[in-house]
């Protein structure tokens, strides 16, 4: 199998365009290579599509709606390694509302690799705790 050869640019377009997909409530999967690992807080790793896709459900039965402000990235890039850093808002299901700089929730970063035109790994990293309610752990998140 001969790879594609990508440039920068578009790398970072199949990056933001996951972004922008998850805000619209749009299918993901295809950005993604059948056999892509994903990565999110407390869920773990998630390789292959099936597992992907399980991953996003669980988390969509947490998350009810969520934007990111996508006008204040931060984006650094090697090679096939996209890098971005952001913001987000957004409410659970419970109806807890949290918005970065606002709450604790909200900020994130997520490590995409990119070859072939495919997502091949996304690790997420952010706190999984939109509501604020790992009080027993973290005191200082309880309301004062």
């Amino acid at each position: 199998m001969n790879p594609v050869t990508m440039t920068d640019e578009q790398r970072k377009t199949i990056a933001l365009e996951y972004l922008r997909r998850l805000d619209r409530g749009a299918s993901i999967f295809d950005l993604f290579d059948d056999h892509a690992d994903v990565y999110f807080p407390k869920w773990g790793i998630a390789t292959g599509r099936a597992a992907f896709e399980k991953l996003f459900a669980d988390l969509g039965s947490i998350v009810a709606k969520f934007k990111h402000d996508l006008a204040y990235l931060n984006v650094i890039q090697q090679g096939d390694t996209v890098v971005v850093e952001g913001t987000s808002y957004g409410a659970t299901h419970g109806g807890v509302e949290w918005r970065a700089g606002v709450t604790h929730a909200g900020r994130w970063v997520d490590v995409f690799e990119i070859r072939d035109f495919k997502i091949q790994r996304c690790f997420i990293y952010l706190d999984p705790d939109y509501e604020s309610a790992d009080t027993q752990r973290y005191p200082w998140l309880a309301p004062r």
